[in-house]
């Protein structure tokens, strides 16, 4: 009987754990733009994960870009000219059009807005 309440308890332990975490106890992002939206779908359709990774995932020839738009040796100028004119042998100049380079830049702020856990801080630091 002993083992059946130990059971019980873990069980239901888990479970209540587990609907708080799936209803919202990280949602912490928020909601993509349109823009956004679309500078996501040219990152996947160019492929940019093969060279660069976001939150971990992706290639290593090119750089991390969670943060690429916060960060202080780089920042949003830098990224928009690497994007626009590409970088040399490594990053190739992919031709995009102003609205194209636009909605990229705006996915990775959009990125760098949600990389709590990239910068250390929680949602509510952030808003500060």
């Amino acid at each position: 009987m002993k083992k059946i309440w130990i059971f019980l308890t873990l069980f239901f332990a888990f479970a209540t754990y587990s609907s708080w975490i799936y209803t919202g106890a990280t949602d912490y992002g928020t909601v993509m733009t349109t823009r956004q939206q679309l500078g996501k779908k040219i990152y996947q359709e160019y492929n940019c994960q093969s060279c660069h990774q976001i939150f971990g995932l992706g290639g290593y020839l090119g750089p991390e870009l969670t943060t690429a738009i916060s960060d202080k040796t780089r920042g949003e100028a830098y990224v928009k000219a690497f994007i626009e004119n590409g970088g040399g042998t490594r990053m190739p100049n992919f031709h995009f059009n102003k609205e194209q380079t636009a909605a990229l830049v705006d996915y990775l702020k959009y990125v760098d807005e949600n990389a709590f856990s990239y910068k250390n801080t929680t949602p509510n630091e952030t808003e500060k």
